[in-house]
């Protein structure tokens, strides 16, 4: 595979955008990654807008190209990113007594406050993942959050300190890039990492609109998330159809 390599711009629209159109044009290969100190038009998941103050966070999207990821297991990628930026932040905060964990499927909590999402976009070529791209949004320095998201939190919020977000940036994209390379440990240390791994919880079935207690039992390859309700029932669910209560 191709070694990192990093490219800067003061603003883009998207950096997933941008990142897809160096790789369709041939100009970006496995591990190349984009980051704006800027970004106008940052996507966040199901069409969802990302927050973020210009030069105070990390935008960024990271291509994976040839790596024969079978369609069933594409759910990988999501974990090897996730589990870089949380390892990263939990260094980062090693000293401030809180934990880093990944909220299912991919966004990084503090607590129980988000400072990461991410947003991968997968192109297909049969049953093979041809190409990958993960935005990544990290709130690093963003001391004041505007927008209506309803529980965001940034580095500086926690310890007061101000970082350089390119030492992040280059470390974030190395854990990642390493954590591609990983076998099957890699799903069980995302369990290990999840948010509200231990315990019921409340949440609502989207499906059946109705409010549940639930414990987390499983993700599967796919990505779907398996809860098991007080009575032993278990019930499986892709992106959106549960929502955790905070």
């Amino acid at each position: 595979m191709e070694k990192m390599r990093i490219l800067v711009v003061e603003e883009a629209g998207s950096t997933n955008s941008l990142l897809a159109d160096l790789a369709r044009k041939g100009e970006a290969q496995d591990g190349y990654v984009v980051a704006a100190r800027s970004q106008s038009a940052g996507r966040g998941q199901r069409g969802n807008s990302w927050e973020s103050e210009p030069g105070k966070n990390l935008t960024c999207s990271m291509l994976f190209a040839g790596r024969d990821i079978d369609v069933s297991r594409q759910f990988f990628i999501s974990e090897a990113v996730a589990l870089g930026v949380a390892d990263v932040l939990t260094g980062e905060l090693a000293d401030s007594g809180v934990e880093v964990s990944v909220k299912w499927p991919n966004d990084i909590y503090i607590g129980d406050r988000k400072v990461c999402g991410i947003l991968i976009e997968n192109s297909l070529t049969g049953r093979r993942v041809d190409r990958s791209i993960a935005g990544i949004g990290v709130n690093i320095n963003q001391e004041v959050f505007r927008s209506d998201a309803p529980n965001p939190v940034s580095l500086k919020q926690i310890d007061g300190i101000e970082r350089d977000t390119d030492d992040i940036l280059e470390r974030i994209a190395s854990t990642v890039l390493a954590n591609m390379e990983c076998g099957d440990e890699l799903h069980s240390r995302y369990m290990e990492s999840l948010w509200r791994r231990n315990g019921f919880h409340r949440y609502v079935d989207n499906l059946r609109e109705e409010e549940i207690e639930a414990r987390i039992k499983d993700v599967r390859p796919t990505g779907h998330l398996v809860l098991e309700l007080r009575n032993g029932e278990e019930r499986e669910f892709a992106f959106k159809e549960v929502t955790a209560i905070l």
